[in-house]
């Protein structure tokens, strides 16, 4: 019999569409949880005909309480309403967790993880619906919630600067986990995409932020006749919105078309595959509250290039190659390093800062982030920082 409190989470991110980086914390962070045997968590979810996508089916473990009503309605009542109380659906709830800017109602002391506050920054980035529903999120973090998870030091910052008492905010980074891939399995994967030289791979959705027309440029003077370095790039992850698109398409159209391989999203044993083929990673993203993506090339041993300035920066520590993430220039001058005599190091270092981060780390603190907030209570309503 599991001890320790009763946590209801929220885990309907895991049937979005493109459930993402946020999905893969819903994930990992309840296995490290259960495994723990201290706490007992329960996943609160919208109604559904069935389960999610396998690739992101939760912990078989992991109870779940779901709602009557389905995810646009439950999560527009939440907004506007507060209501309903879903986690009365599971008994004797100790805890509200909301895992994402979806943040049931308050009742028992409530935790919130909140993964960046990109929108803020640069609203121009998001759609004008996307925008109101994160400030009305946040704002309800503001009033409600007990306690708040930030997954960088960077994200932290953010918060307290958005009107969150610093005494409120915890940083509790995420982890990372890969599988180890065959390489047999490496071999057969870029065989079926016709993967013949060296790579770079990028991985996301191709969004305003995730900055990708400015790696196509990059890759343009990576290809340039006198100077190519012989390398392809392979871009993996869904079509997004905003301009992103039609820039990517614009740019697409002046590169050799069988330099670039667009392989769309990809299951994880496939996502894993590409980044233990690849030559090397770039992640020239403007904006992240974690970056998730650059820890896992790092765990597979592949060589990064991220952007200075920002949370992957925060993160990747010295294991990275760290440019201004606007100059393509930079940019291609250190991937031609990461892809050269930096190599080797940069294997090394990254290895070795992906192995300070994992899951059961994440689970302990968020563990301690728990008793925290249960030894205050549930926050009065009357308080706005």
């Amino acid at each position: 019999m599991t001890a320790g409190p009763v946590v209801a989470l929220t885990v309907e991110q895991l049937w979005q569409p493109v459930p993402g980086g946020s999905g893969r914390y819903v994930v990992e962070l309840t296995r490290a949880l259960l495994d723990r045997g201290d706490v007992a968590p329960v996943g609160l979810v919208a109604r559904h005909p069935g389960p999610p996508p396998a690739a992101w089916a939760p912990d078989e473990r992991l109870p779940l309480a779901s709602s009557l009503l389905p995810r646009r309605a439950l999560y527009e009542a939440w907004r506007r309403t507060r209501r309903p109380r879903t986690w009365r659906r599971v008994a004797g709830t100790d805890l509200v967790h909301a895992t994402t800017w979806a943040v049931p109602p308050a009742g028992p002391p409530l935790v919130v993880t909140v993964h960046d506050v990109a929108f803020r920054h640069d609203p121009g980035h998001f759609t004008p619906h996307g925008v109101a529903y994160f400030e009305r999120g946040l704002d309800i973090v503001r009033r409600e919630a007990t306690a708040v998870i930030a997954v960088s030091r960077t994200t932290a910052d953010d918060v307290v600067a958005a009107g969150v008492a610093a005494a409120r905010v915890h940083v509790v980074p995420n982890g990372v986990s890969v599988p180890r891939v065959p390489a047999g399995d490496v071999v057969a994967f870029r065989a079926r995409h016709g993967l013949e030289r060296p790579y770079v791979l990028w991985v996301g959705t191709v969004e305003p932020r995730k900055n990708v027309g400015t790696l196509l440029a990059a890759f343009a003077r990576l290809v340039a006749p006198g100077t190519d370095a012989g390398l392809d790039l392979v871009l993996v992850g869904p079509t997004g919105w905003g301009a992103a698109p039609a820039e990517v398409e614009a740019r697409l159209r002046d590169l050799p078309a069988e330099r670039v391989h667009r392989l769309g999203a990809l299951d994880t044993a496939d996502l894993h595959r590409a980044y233990a083929g690849a030559h090397a990673f770039a992640f020239p993203s403007v904006r992240e509250g974690f970056g998730l993506p650059v820890l896992e090339a790092m765990a597979h041993g592949v060589p990064v290039v991220t952007s200075a300035g920002t949370a992957m920066a925060e993160v990747a520590g010295d294991g990275a190659l760290l440019v201004e993430p606007h100059d393509d220039a930079a940019l291609a001058g250190a991937l031609r390093q990461a892809v050269g005599d930096a190599h080797d190091d940069l294997v090394v270092r990254g290895r070795a800062v992906a192995a300070e981060y994992s899951w059961r780390r994440s689970a302990q603190g968020t563990r301690d982030v728990y008793s925290w907030a249960l030894a205050r209570g549930p926050r009065q309503l009357s308080g706005t920082t």
